[in-house]
């Protein structure tokens, strides 16, 4: 179990992550983490849910309008 510690920074409270715990997640410094809420409680993350979600309906155009695109990519 990862245990986090909230600490004072100026106006805000941040934490310190463990480096294993960040090369897990593949996640460096200057990075975004998402944190989702879930029934559970929350799930820190450094993948977008909304770009995610983007590019499944992408993927889902791109293999029902396929032959559309190729022709377009012709142009």
């Amino acid at each position: 179990m990862l245990e986090l510690k909230l600490r004072r920074t100026g106006n805000s409270l941040s934490t310190s992550w463990p480096e294993e715990a960040l090369a897990r997640m593949n996640a460096k410094e200057g990075d975004t983490l998402y944190a989702i809420e879930t029934p559970q409680g929350f799930l820190v993350t450094p993948f977008d849910p909304k770009f995610v979600r983007t590019m499944e309906a992408a993927e889902e155009a791109f293999r029902r309008y396929g032959n559309a695109y190729r022709e377009l990519a012709k142009k």
